[in-house]
């Protein structure tokens, strides 16, 4: 009995983190096709965007990767897709924007992730590509991210990702631009790829 309880409770989990997937992604869509561009980039270029807000597309072509980023770290925010960390610049910004999400969900392959990796963000103002240039593992308690002048990415999960219950430590991978290219109302508009549902 209790097997089924918890199978059930999971299951209903799994259940609500899909629909939440699709309710970011489809606001994502909406989002890039808005006929107000330039509204839709004054919200992003805030400081504070609604949490669970659709505000970026990550994609990781090396492990099949596309996925709408959040804003918040919330465990809600965290079943839609990763959370972009409130408090840290966008992708393309100067200054880290961390990016984080459940190794058992949306990040289950960023182990795979090595150094020389390309990575693309994509806001409603610009995409761009990132080049990993460090990996490292760090206790859950150490202080890892930090403030930076230039453009940065950071994309973090928990360590081991094959680790059941509380993982001890973080995977962290860190990332610098190669290429930026603005984006307009009149760039076409690609749906996020079905390859990582």
């Amino acid at each position: 009995m209790v097997g089924l309880v918890i199978v059930t409770v999971v299951g209903v989990q799994l259940l609500r983190g899909m629909v939440a997937r699709e309710r970011a992604r489809d606001a994502w869509t909406k989002v890039m096709r808005a006929s107000s561009f330039s509204t839709v980039t004054a919200v992003i270029g805030r400081t504070r965007v609604t949490p669970g807000s659709s505000v970026v597309r990550v994609i990781i072509p090396t492990i099949r990767l596309d996925e709408v980023v959040v804003e918040g770290l919330s465990d809600k925010d965290l079943w839609a897709g990763p959370g972009h960390m409130p408090g840290t610049v966008f992708p393309g910004q100067n200054g880290n924007s961390v990016i984080s999400a459940h190794r058992d969900r949306h990040f289950h392959r960023l182990d795979d992730v090595r150094i020389g990796d390309m990575v693309e963000t994509q806001t409603p103002e610009i995409s761009v590509t990132w080049r990993i240039t460090k990996r490292e593992i760090v206790d859950k308690d150490a202080r890892v991210i930090f403030e930076t002048t230039t453009p940065q990415l950071t994309l973090t999960t928990c360590w081991p990702t094959r680790y059941i219950g509380p993982a001890p430590e973080r995977l962290l991978l860190t990332a610098v631009p190669v290429a930026t290219r603005e984006r307009n109302a009149s760039a076409a508009v690609a749906e996020p790829a079905a390859a990582s549902r």
